[in-house]
């Protein structure tokens, strides 16, 4: 069987790299100094081509360090997990982890907080904290004030400098986690919120005065999570256990510890589209308990990411981008259905949600300028999709005042990654900066880091990097502390 997810762009590479002094075309902006990290599935051994899903490979960080208006260094590195270890033919000599689930490494995000470097993942698995050099250091639970999962998607308040995040995990029956990391990176606040069962919660969204939950009909799928790993004999007595726990009560911590033990055996997909589960929006005061969660129903679909949201009087403005459905024939990765642009308007008075359309164009990872998360914005970012869910030569600036959208195209051909805005000062206009992402030229089989005039979409500079890097997830700019 053919899979997308492991050809042309997306096929995993075979070595890590230090390459110092790269090349540049155009001029480096001289205020930049830090890194452009970016996270991503790179299965460090064999996987099997049928079951293997695009969200389970290793994760892999790769960085590209800037100062003084050049690109010192390019490192790619496998976030380091026993798996990864064993295959690549080392003794895993990480820190150990305190999350349930170890086994697959962190392959969907990275970020900068504290003085840390963090590579995130979601669903109960272990995030894992590296060196500026991206070499890893082991298992992170914020010195010991969050023991447990996290997320892949915290969101940062650009008053505070907090992480606010929501957290899945199906071991934890029929709930999610509210918490908020302060600036020092440690918890200072947690809240368990009751969902319906056990859903995959890949994001959420951040107001100044609000939490909204993305309660939507993608959930833990008990077939597909005995299919690799039990003896057949057992699967179906498994199956049957693990449906009569999951979303209802915490999983006991033996069997916990036991699929952890096992943690990374499986390629295949453990969530799926569930046409049973009830699609809905939550949303709890910033200061609230989950006694004051408030729930709004919705059309049955899913969103993996939202661009932004803030308040507005007595309603809350979300827009995200909508996919119709996900992981319901295609467990591979997420090809069914168009993603676009909506905006749901929470009407708080009227306990009602208005869904309308922003952008019929496909598209995904969308971005906003990190400054205004949970304020009212005008600008966003987002890759176009224009050849189907996998790849793309263009990605999208949306005028959200004026209604219009600019397009930039790197070359038919190419692939685009998510692009990341950086602002060119402190007190900017809100697309007075620079974006920056990752294109791969398949005529080369090389990938250039690209750097934009947030404004016009024009090239400010590209770093030549000696190698491909495969498509992955989320990247952000990490500035020198």
């Amino acid at each position: 069987m053919n899979n997308p997810f492991l050809q042309g762009g997306f096929a995993p590479i075979r070595q890590e790299l230090t390459v110092t002094d790269l090349p540049v075309t155009g001029t480096i902006p001289g205020h930049l100094d830090g890194r452009y990290l970016r996270n991503g599935p790179n299965p460090a051994g064999e996987v099997d081509p049928d079951t293997y899903n695009w969200f389970t490979g290793d994760g892999m960080v790769h960085g590209v360090r800037i100062r003084d208006g050049r690109a010192e260094w390019y490192r790619n590195r496998w976030v380091r997990t026993p798996r990864v270890a064993a295959a690549l033919g080392e003794a895993f000599s990480a820190r150990p982890s305190s999350a349930p689930l170890h086994g697959m490494g962190a392959n969907t995000n990275v970020i900068g907080h504290a003085g840390r470097t963090l590579a995130l993942v979601e669903a109960g698995l272990a995030i894992q904290e590296l060196t500026d050099e991206l070499d890893t250091v082991g298992g992170c639970d914020f010195d010991g004030t969050m023991p447990g999962g996290y997320t892949a998607h915290p969101k940062r308040d650009p008053e505070t400098g907090e992480l606010h995040a929501v957290s899945y995990f199906f071991g934890r029956g029929n709930e999610v986690r509210y918490s908020v990391i302060d600036a020092a990176g440690h918890a200072r606040r947690t809240v368990d919120v009751r969902v319906t069962g056990s859903p995959m919660m890949h994001d959420f969204s951040l107001t100044e005065s609000h939490v909204v939950f993305y309660d939507l009909p993608v959930t833990f799928d008990a077939r597909q999570a005995v299919e690799v790993g039990v003896p057949r004999f057992l699967r179906a007595p498994a199956r049957l256990v693990m449906s009569a726990l999951v979303g209802r009560v915490r999983i006991p911590d033996p069997i916990i510890a036991a699929a952890g033990r096992r943690g990374g055996s499986s390629d295949r997909m453990p969530y799926r589209w569930n046409p049973r589960y009830p699609a809905r929006i939550g949303v709890m005061p910033r200061s609230g308990g989950a006694a004051d969660v408030r729930w709004f129903e919705v059309e049955p679909c899913y969103v993996f990411h939202p661009l932004n949201a803030y308040d507005d009087g007595d309603t809350i403005v979300l827009e995200v981008v909508r996919h119709t459905k996900v992981f319901d024939r295609d467990l591979q990765g997420p090809s069914e259905g168009v993603p676009t642009l909506a905006r749901w308007t929470v009407d708080l008075g009227a306990g009602k949600v208005r869904e309308e359309q922003v952008d019929d164009r496909a598209q995904e990872f969308p971005r906003v300028d990190e400054r205004l998360v949970g304020r009212r914005h005008r600008y966003g970012y987002a890759l176009a999709l224009d050849r189907g869910i996998t790849a793309s030569d263009t990605i999208l600036k949306h005028d959200l005042v004026r209604g219009t959208t600019t397009r930039r195209s790197f070359g038919a051909g190419r692939e685009a990654g998510e692009f990341v805005f950086e602002p060119n000062s402190p007190d900017a206009a809100e697309d007075d900066g620079v974006l920056m992402g990752f294109v791969y030229d398949p005529a080369t089989d090389r990938t250039d880091l690209m750097l934009l005039d947030a404004g016009s979409l024009e090239t400010v500079a590209a770093v030549h990097l000696p190698t491909r890097v495969p498509a992955g997830f989320h990247g952000n700019w990490v500035p020198t502390r």
